[in-house]
This record gives C-alpha cells, sequence and structure tokens, in this order.
C-alpha cells in the first residue's frame, strides 16, 4: 500500500492530498517533499538496517518522511512525546536510531519553552543527547540544526521486504516493549484499512491517523484532520461532506454533545465502542457507524456496524467478525490470540512469532468475537493505553512504600488514571507530596487524574498489590485531586 501510494504521487500533480483549514497540500506537494527528504537521508547515509526515530506531529511532513524512510528501506521509530521523558529515553536506547527528526513542537524542552511544553502536558528529553538529531520544519531557538535538504537524484526505491515500522506500547522503563511490523506485515494491515474503509477517489476522508491517511490517499481520496472544536468540526463536515469519518470514542461523544451532524460512514476505535455510541451516531446523520477492533500489534482485527451491535442480546461486548485475512483462537484461560498477514512480526529483541496475546478475554464463535473484559494491567484512558509498569517505579520517591496505577470506569468504557500511593510508617505528608510533584510532571499525558493516599491492597502468597480491590478502592474512598 505505501509503494502503491508512493508511486502514485507525482510531482505535477496538482490533486488535493491534505486538506488543512484554507490551506490544501496538493499530491505534488506531497510527492516533492518526499524526495527532498529521501535524498537528504541518503545524504546522510541512511539506508536499509537503520531506524529513524519520528517525533513529527501528524501532517504533510510526517506523511512525506514516513513515505521517504519507506523508499530507502529504513525503519521508522514512531516516538510519542507525551510518553515522559523517562519513558522515552528507555525507548530511543532500545531502538537505537541512527538519525532523530523532529519537528520544533517535540523539541519544547528547556529555556523558554519549558512553561509552555508543561502546559500541553509534555515533559520531553533533549533529543540530541540520545542521539544525531535534526529539526524539519521551522526551526526556534534551542532547536538542533535543520535537515539539510540537497538536491540530486532521488535514490532508488528500496526492493525487497524488511521491516518498516516500530511502535512502542507497554513495558517499563528498564526493559521499554516494541512492536515491529515488517513491510509485508504492514501492507497486508493497510489494504484490511482499505477493504473496510472503502475509499474512493476524489471524495474527502476525515481522519488524522496514518492508518486512515494512508489507504485513503493511495485510493486517491484527499484527507483531512478533525478539527477538534464541536463547532468547527461541524462546519468542517457540513462543507466537506466526507465519504468517511475516523474518530475515537471520546471524539465522537464530545461531538455529539455539541450537535454534529454526521454524513457517509463513521468509524471509531481505539477504545471500547458501544452499541449506544453507534446508535447515537447514526442517529445524527450517518448512513453506517463502525466499531474497529485493533490492536498496535494488528489493525484492524474484526469490525462491526451498528446495526448488528445493537441487536446483540449476548453477554460481553461484540466486535463483530474476524476480518479476512485474521485468524483467531482462545487460550487456556480464554483470552483471544490472533494471528494472519497483519500481526506484527515480533516484538523488539525477541524472536518471530504466529500468534500475539491480545490481553483481552474474549468468546469466539466461528469468526465472531465477543469481548469479555480484559487480562492485563493496561487502563484505557481517553483513547489511550496507559501501562501502570512504565510509571509506577517514578513513584516510588522517599517516604512511598507502595505505588500503584489502576483506571476506575469513567462512564461508556472510559477510566480515569487514580494513584493510590502508601507512605511509609512516620512518613511526613506533605514532604511526599512535594517529592511527587517532579515525577508526576514527568508523567506526561499518563498523570493520574487523581491521587490517593491510603495502604494498597495486597493479595496471595507473594503479597503482590491486587489491583482489582485498588481499583475498588480507588471508586469508593474520598482523595485528593493532583495539584496542577
Amino acid at each position: 500500500m505505501l509503494d502503491a501510494l508512493s508511486t502514485g504521487l507525482r510531482t505535477t500533480d496538482d490533486r488535493p492530498a491534505l486538506l488543512r483549514g484554507r490551506r490544501t497540500v496538493t499530491r505534488g506537494d506531497l510527492a516533492g517533499l518526499r524526495d527532498r527528504y529521501a535524498t537528504a537521508l541518503h545524504a546522510r547515509g541512511l539506508g536499509p538496517g537503520d531506524t529513524l526515530g519520528l517525533a513529527i506531529r501528524p501532517g504533510p511532513r510526517a506523511v512525506a518522511m514516513v513515505l521517504a524512510a519507506y523508499r530507502l528501506g529504513v525503519r521508522v521509530a514512531l516516538l510519542d512525546p507525551t510518553a515522559g521523558p523517562d519513558v522515552l529515553t528507555a525507548r530511543l536506547s532500545l531502538a537505537r536510531p541512527a538519525l532523530i527528526v523532529a519537528d520544533a513542537a517535540a523539541q519544547a524542552v528547556a529555556g523558554w519553552a519549558a512553561p509552555l511544553a508543561r502546559r500541553a502536558g509534555l515533559a520531553l528529553p533533549d533529543f540530541t543527547r540520545l542521539g544525531p538529531t535534526v529539526t524539519v520544519g521551522t526551526r526556534l531557538p534551542g532547536n538542533a540544526p535543520a535537515l539539510t535538504l540537497t538536491s540530486g537524484p532521488v535514490p532508488p526505491a528500496h526492493d525487497g521486504d524488511g521491516d518498516a515500522v516500530i511502535i512502542f506500547t507497554s513495558g517499563t522503563t528498564t526493559s521499554p516493549r516494541a512492536v515491529v511490523h515488517t513491510r509485508a506485515g504492514l501492507d497486508a494491515g493497510l489494504r484490511s484499512v482499505a477493504d473496510l474503509v472503502r475509499p474512493v477517489a476524489g471524495v474527502p476522508v476525515l481522519g488524522a491517523t496514518f492508518f486512515v491517511t494512508v489507504p485513503s490517499l493511495a485510493a486517491g481520496a484527499p484527507v483531512a484532520a478533525p478539527e477538534r472544536r464541536s463547532r468547527a468540526l461541524a462546519r468542517q463536515i457540513t462543507g466537506l461532506r466526507p465519504q468517511a469519518v475516523y474518530l475515537t470514542p471520546p471524539q465522537l461523544r464530545v461531538a455529539l454533545d455539541g450537535g454534529v451532524p454526521f454524513s457517509g460512514r463513521v468509524y471509531s476505535g481505539s477504545a471500547p465502542v458501544s452499541a449506544h455510541l453507534l446508535d447515537r451516531v447514526r442517529a445524527a446523520g450517518a448512513e453506517e457507524a463502525w466499531g474497529v477492533y485493533a490492536l498496535t500489534e494488528v489493525f484492524p482485527a474484526a469490525a462491526v456496524e451498528s446495526r448488528e451491535k445493537g441487536a446483540w442480546s449476548g453477554g460481553g461486548d461484540l466486535v463483530g467478525d474476524l476480518l479476512p485475512g485474521v485468524r483467531g483462537r482462545l487460550d487456556e484461560s480464554g483470552q483471544l490470540l490472533l494471528a494472519g498477514a497483519g500481526v506484527c512480526d515480533r516484538y523488539l529483541g525477541g524472536e518471530p512469532h504466529e500468534w500475539v496475546a491480545t490481553g483481552d478475554i474474549a468468546g469466539l464463535s466461528g469468526r465472531r468475537v465477543v469481548l469479555g473484559g480484559r487480562s492485563k494491567d493496561m487502563i484505557l484512558r481517553k483513547a489511550e493505553n496507559i501501562y501502570p509498569g512504565l510509571y509506577e517505579p517514578s513513584l516510588h520517591v522517599p517516604g512511598v512504600s507502595l505505588a500503584v496505577l489502576v483506571g476506575v470506569p469513567a462512564g461508556d468504557g472510559d477510566e480515569d488514571v487514580v494513584a493510590i500511593v502508601e507512605t511509609t510508617p512516620g512518613a511526613d505528608r506533605a514532604t511526599v507530596e512535594a517529592a511527587l510533584r517532579g515525577p508526576l510532571d514527568r508523567m506526561g499525558s499518563a498523570r493520574p487524574d487523581r491521587v490517593m493516599f491510603a495502604p494498597v491492597p495486597l493479595a496471595g502468597r507473594s503479597r503482590k498489590p491486587d489491583r482489582h480491590a485498588a481499583a475498588s478502592l480507588a471508586s469508593g474512598i474520598p482523595h485528593q485531586r493532583v495539584r496542577p
């Protein structure tokens, strides 16, 4: 699919590719940017087997840089600036990129930009201390040197398989976990998205994710990133009349509460999608409303349309039939395992595998999947996966004997993040609170919604934290709110 997209982009093509407010980025613009980036990366010696760290906001630069790296056979490690500096440092140490490419926002780490970064929920490491770093786009004071865009022939396209992308998920700061997709596997996953979304040329698609953008552009459909405010989103949908819209469940709820009208087909995923939410989308004008079940390891895995989901009278959460090319089975604990052409090749540093564990307890009847809850500790807040093990160690400051992060139901499948902190006997509460402010600030988008000071429930002979009991505790006892 990336090959098809790249081949279909020509510098002379003035058809729209990315719609950004009143500005249109043409397919020719995107092709020219891709070629300049590919030439620049090649001039720096990057080629097959190298890793490029990417910390660029979604938009034409990010799309062009991915296409440029793909052309050279370079794998891309996607770096999330909101993960916090300790986590991001550990991830970079594991990926060992030959070059980090970042925009100005991802480098807002010190000096005059630090207050802006904190208000945006960003706490970032200095990329230049972790590896060779260059800036794309506007360069601000304190940024790394700009990527030099040299002239010359565009390097030939890489022919063959190999790693395409690294996406970090769970793990700890000492042992990060990263999903590796090969070029063939990535292509299979993107084709599954194309078959599900069914984009046609010339009609806009509304969505900001890479896995929506690439199949849409490959089909010749221009793509627009959804506006954040309900009023602006309503104007955008009314004006564009998109054939397909992708929004996460939290984005959908905000849009519906704001009276946003819909049309065409609407897709939602990255978090539980209830039948009630899909019904609201159709009531707001959508012809079809789809819930998509996907993981970092396999995208998409299953899908269900609102009418089928609404008619489901059994227990659990119906997420639909497995999509073509995806196979499923249950392990001895009832956990859903998935395999297929679009499943990731391996976890970085590990051996290739056939089956991946989803962490979801499920029922499987033929190809129909019904989820019955999660088997792992992951917390799902606003369509973002938060893994407690990444952040809990940093909360063990002097005076804290044990600290855990748990999820508390916040309505319609969403969760609030609560930190339960148990202090050592005789510890001064004010001193502990002061010591926690730094670690909390450095947690980025995983920062807890609330902090409680209470004994952490334990269970079993090993006396490990009982997360179920801790979540119940967090739901029923008055708590102290995190200080801003």
